[in-house]
């Protein structure tokens, strides 16, 4: 009985950079392959049966389609790919400076502050205030409800 037995040394060094090789690039041409249908499906310049025809295109014959598709949409590709890139800046800063800009809204203290102002001026009795105080310190004054207005 003479099991056959695989040592390390019976996978030479170039075999392991070749299957290595191989696996790149197969993780690549798998990249490659979904940026093109995210490409496909991203171009508004394309009618829906041009699309489903690439689509046809590059799921059948994976090779061939997207070798064609990049040949004759690589530019425009690129282009997209930087404009959509603009776009969700553009997007980002809009949302920074709507956020930067947006009136901040009164904590307790401010709140705290104004209502002895009210007291003080006695507009309020002692009794209105410790409620209100008590409002606002638990989380429920007039700066934590939406639409309120605070009494100056």
């Amino acid at each position: 009985m003479n099991p056959q037995t695989n040592l390390a040394y019976d996978y030479p060094l170039l075999s392991a950079f070749w299957t290595i090789l191989v696996f790149f690039l197969w993780v690549l041409w798998f990249v490659l392959l979904f940026r093109i249908i995210m490409d496909i499906f991203r171009d508004d310049d394309l009618s829906g049966w041009a699309k489903a025809g690439w689509l046809i295109f590059c799921i059948l014959l994976p090779f061939l389609g997207v070798f064609v598709y990049v040949i004759a949409r690589g530019k425009g590709m690129g282009r997209r790919e930087a404009a959509q890139a603009r776009a969700q800046q553009e997007e980002f800063k809009a949302y920074i400076r709507d956020t930067a800009s947006a009136p901040a809204k009164p904590s307790s203290v401010d709140e705290l502050t104004r209502l002895a102002d009210i007291r003080d001026r006695g507009a309020i009795t002692d009794e209105e205030y410790r409620r209100a105080k008590e409002l606002v310190l638990s989380g429920h004054g007039p700066a934590d409800r939406p639409g309120s207005t605070a009494h100056t």
